[in-house]
């Protein structure tokens, strides 16, 4: 199985919705915030495209989130499901 389809990964998306939601940003918003078309926001979030740490951390910035936190709470899922 490819890591981008892992349930951690598909976690760790679903975490970022989320704080996008929190956030009360649009992914239109968020794209722009990044300098991005739209879509590149959707890729990602659907998991049609992959992150990488630097761009991770970028979008963390922009949705005012910390990425550590967010990785231990994707880190803590993970240890309960084991």
């Amino acid at each position: 199985m490819k890591s981008i389809h892992s349930a951690p990964y598909l976690h760790l998306l679903e975490l970022l919705v989320e704080r996008r939601n929190r956030a009360g940003l649009t992914q239109s918003q968020v794209a722009e915030k990044l300098g991005r078309p739209q879509s590149y926001v959707s890729k990602f979030e659907r998991g049609e495209r992959r992150l990488d740490v630097i761009e991770f951390l970028e979008v963390c910035k922009h949705l005012e989130t910390d990425p550590y936190k967010l990785l231990r709470e994707l880190e803590l899922k993970g240890s309960q499901a084991l």
